[in-house]
């Protein structure tokens, strides 16, 4: 168990599902090299579409660009995560 703040994580890239946050349905403790980032995303109560729908291919478009990002940043893991 790896432990950031208060929360804590399986391992690195293993996202985990935070119910009991505001906001954010998901964090994840993202390590790159070096670099480990906690990064929360997706919003609270929304649920994903199943791969080939309409609304599924509109998220995959309007954030391309930030999920070509890589592990490092929050649409790399609501796209791998709820969509």
């Amino acid at each position: 168990m790896i432990k950031r703040g208060s929360e804590q994580f399986s391992g690195y890239n293993k996202p985990k599902a935070t119910p009991s946050h505001p906001t954010k349905s998901h964090a994840v403790l993202a390590k790159s090299g070096e670099d480990v980032k906690l990064i929360r995303f997706g919003q609270q109560g929304v649920k994903g579409s199943p791969d080939g729908t309409k609304r599924n291919e509109a998220f995959k478009a309007r954030h391309a660009e930030n999920i070509a990002k890589g592990k490092m940043s929050a649409a790399y893991w609501a796209n791998k995560v709820k969509w």
